[in-house]
C-alpha cells in the first residue's frame, strides 16, 4: 500500500512539474512568436532589416546562410521530436516504458524543443524585409492591428485548448486515472471523438497562421519560421469528412446547450453522455 502511494505521489509530481514548465514554454513561445516581433515595429521602423542592401548580396552573405541554417537546424529538430515520438511504433515503445508518463513526457520534450528553438534562434538583420509597414498612418495603426489579432488569435487558441481536454493533452489526466486504476483517459471517450483525436491532436491551424504571418514587417528568419511551421501544420494532419461532420455535430449541440436554461443544459449533457455509452 505504501508503495503504491509513493509510486502515486512521485506521478503526480512529475505530472504537475511536466504542467509547470511547459506553461512557462508556452507564454514564451506567444512572447517569442507575437509579441516581440510586434515589438520591434510598434513605432513603423524595424531594425530586423537592412533594405538598403539588394537581395543579390543578401543571398551571398555568409552571416546570412549561416543564421539561416542555424535556423533550419532549430526547426528540423523541433519537427522531427514532434513527429517522432507521435509515430505509432515510437509511442507504443515509450508506452510500454513510461506507462501513465508517456504523454508528459512527450509534452516535456515538446517544451525542451521549443525552448532551445528560441533560446538559439538566430535573426537575420543582413537582409532586406519581404514587406515592411512604415507609411503613415499605417505605420502606427497597423502593428496596433496586429497586436490585437495576435492578441485575439492566442486568446482563441487558449479557449480551444481548454474545450479539448487540456489535463489529457498535456497527460495530467493519464496519471490521474492510473492513480485511481480507470485505465487510459481516451477509453472512456467516444468512438468518433478518439478518431478526431488520432487525426488532429489541437485544431488550431488558423490561428496559428494568422500570427505567424500577420506581421508589420517580415524578416526572411520570420519567412522560414512561418513557411516551416505552416508547412508542418498542413501536412502532419489528416482530417476528412468524418471528422468535420463530428466538430459540427458537437458544435451545434455545444451551441444548444448554452441556449437553453440551466436545467435544460443538465439533461442535454446527461442525454449526449448516454448516446456515447450507447454508440461505446
Amino acid at each position: 500500500m505504501a508503495s503504491v502511494t509513493v509510486r502515486g505521489l512521485a506521478l503526480c509530481t512529475t505530472s504537475l512539474l511536466n504542467f509547470a514548465f511547459v506553461f512557462i514554454s508556452g507564454a514564451d513561445l506567444i512572447r517569442f512568436v507575437s509579441f516581440r516581433a510586434i515589438y520591434h515595429n510598434i513605432t513603423g521602423e524595424t531594425t530586423l532589416c537592412q533594405d538598403s542592401i539588394p537581395w543579390s548580396v543578401a543571398l551571398r552573405d555568409s552571416s546570412v546562410l549561416r543564421a539561416l541554417a542555424v535556423d533550419l537546424g532549430l526547426l528540423a529538430l523541433f519537427i522531427v521530436q514532434h513527429s517522432l515520438l507521435a509515430w505509432l511504433p515510437v509511442k507504443q515503445a515509450l508506452q510500454s516504458v513510461l506507462g501513465p508518463l508517456n504523454r508528459t513526457a512527450y509534452c516535456f520534450t515538446t517544451a525542451l524543443a521549443l525552448q532551445i528553438l528560441m533560446r538559439y534562434w538566430q535573426p537575420v538583420t543582413n537582409a532586406p524585409c519581404l514587406w515592411s509597414v512604415r507609411q503613415a498612418p499605417w505605420s502606427v495603426w497597423f502593428p496596433l492591428l496586429c497586436f490585437s489579432l495576435h492578441f485575439l488569435c492566442w486568446a482563441i487558441i487558449c479557449s480551444i485548448l481548454m474545450i479539448f481536454d487540456y489535463p489529457e493533452l498535456l497527460g495530467i489526466k493519464q496519471v490521474y486515472y492510473d492513480c485511481l486504476g480507470l485505465g487510459d483517459p481516451l477509453s472512456h471517450k467516444s468512438p468518433r471523438a478518439q478518431r478526431l483525436l488520432s487525426h488532429l491532436r489541437h485544431p488550431v491551424c488558423l490561428e496559428l497562421g494568422v500570427v505567424l504571418w500577420l506581421l508589420p514587417a517580415l524578416s526572411l528568419d520570420r519567412l522560414l519560421l512561418a513557411g516551416a511551421l505552416s508547412a508542418y501544420l498542413v501536412l502532419a494532419h489528416s482530417l476528412d469528412k468524418q471528422d468535420l461532420a463530428y466538430l459540427c455535430v458537437q458544435l451545434n449541440s455545444k451551441m444548444q446547450l448554452f441556449a437553453q436554461p440551466h436545467g435544460g443544459s443538465a439533461d442535454a449533457t446527461a442525454n449526449e453522455d448516454g448516446d456515447d455509452h450507447k454508440k461505446k
